[in-house]
């Protein structure tokens, strides 16, 4: 045989084939399923939400685990950044990693303000961003994108069957107390608009600036005012900071706290027994009594010596979610319509349980009613089944 004409050959077939990179004269493995992924992890390190952070971020690397260090065959490389929770930092370090350090995705963030920065880049560079905690709803709705996903909530989802709760209880008559910046004011805005609808009144909206947790002011008001019960929005050491605080001022027994789950999520272990008995609803509970969860349980407090809460689902989801992307096309990021056609229909199967996707790609899930009962959110009920708030109907996904 010619060697030169089979070389030509071997060559033409391998560049039909699309085996040769471009400029090569050589067949190569495709750079798209050797290179590692570079993972973006844009998170609170420090600050109130710091353990939140932790929480997802070893989530995710537990996905990463389970599957023996890679996903679809890529290696992983972490790029961390510590956001601070500083929404005016938030387009800039998003930035710088998708300019400076080249990441192939960021997963974040936690804080409803600095996850506009995020959306920002993200909307403008194509780069796939997974939010994990972070529930801004125009994320999902106004600014919804195709490389725009959530393994979380909307920040009134968890909220919304919290008012009609409230309002079966009897309480009629409520006052809200929430930090000031988005999440609280769209948490506060999900929990009216069951609760109005169910006949309550809410006497007096109440509020802290981000992230401050001088709260006696406000305690004195809520005393004066003595409403049937309160709803409160806080979430990591601002809430375990409030229920020790409301129990202080002697309203704990007096006048019945409610609140998303995020007010005692993570923090029942510091908090001795000011949270005790308190009612709140979220997408997930300590005590959801399945496998699934069990075994998550299980493996995350082996692997990290810390038992997990619902942002380390939440992060394990973002892994769970990426993971079923890159298996659709065999671990190359280039092939991004087709990654994203199967993230947005794949079926994860979390530890709270399966949950789709929204057109504007937030979780459509079930939210439960837990009260807390020593040092565990435990589940008592399903509230409502397959939430998908707010609707998507305001996302008008680009082509």
């Amino acid at each position: 045989m010619n060697t030169s004409n089979g070389r030509r050959q071997f060559i033409k077939a391998a560049g039909a084939a699309g085996l040769l990179s471009a400029g090569a004269g050589l067949p190569t493995l495709a750079l798209a399923q050797t290179a590692k992924l570079k993972v973006g992890l844009m998170l609170p390190f420090t600050g109130t939400y710091a353990s939140l952070g932790v929480a997802i971020a070893n989530g995710f690397k537990l996905v990463v685990q389970e599957q023996g260090g890679k996903l679809a065959g890529r290696e992983l490389e972490y790029i961390t950044m510590d956001d601070e929770s500083e929404p005016s930092k938030g387009a800039d370090r998003a930035n710088q990693l998708v300019n400076r350090d080249k990441v192939d995705l960021i997963v974040g963030t936690v804080h409803s303000g600095v996850q506009m920065g995020i959306v920002k880049i993200a909307r403008e560079s194509g780069v796939l961003n997974i939010i994990p905690n972070a529930g801004v709803e125009a994320a999902t709705t106004q600014l919804c994108a195709p490389n725009i996903f959530r393994t979380s909530f909307a920040n009134g989802q968890p909220a919304f069957p919290m008012g009609k709760h409230v309002a079966d209880k009897g309480h009629k008559n409520v006052v809200t107390v929430a930090w000031k910046y988005g999440a609280g004011e769209e948490s506060v805005a999900g929990f009216k608009d069951s609760y109005l609808k169910a006949g309550g009144k809410v006497s007096k909206e109440l509020w802290v600036p981000f992230p401050n947790v001088e709260f006696q002011s406000i305690l004195t008001e809520i005393a004066s005012l003595k409403p049937d019960a309160v709803f409160v929005f806080f979430a990591g050491a601002g809430a375990a900071k409030f229920l020790k605080d409301y129990q202080a001022a002697g309203l704990k027994g007096k006048i019945p706290l409610y609140g998303t789950g995020f007010l005692t999520d993570g923090i029942l272990e510091s908090v001795g027994n000011a949270a005790e008995g308190i009612e709140t609803t979220l997408h997930y509970g300590d005590g959801l009594n399945a496998p699934r969860n069990k075994a998550f349980q299980l493996a995350y407090a082996k692997t990290f010596k810390l038992q997990p809460d619902v942002y380390a689902v939440q992060g394990y989801d973002a892994g769970l979610l990426l993971l079923a992307g890159l298996k659709a096309v065999n671990g190359d990021m280039n092939r991004k319509k087709e990654m994203y056609a199967a993230m947005e229909r794949a079926e994860i199967d979390s530890p709270r349980g399966k949950w789709k996707m929204s057109k504007g790609h937030n979780p459509v899930q079930d939210m439960f009613l837990r009260k807390v009962v020593g040092t565990e959110n435990r589940v008592t009920g399903t509230v409502i089944k397959a939430l998908d708030y707010p609707p998507a109907a305001a996302c008008k996904m680009p082509v």
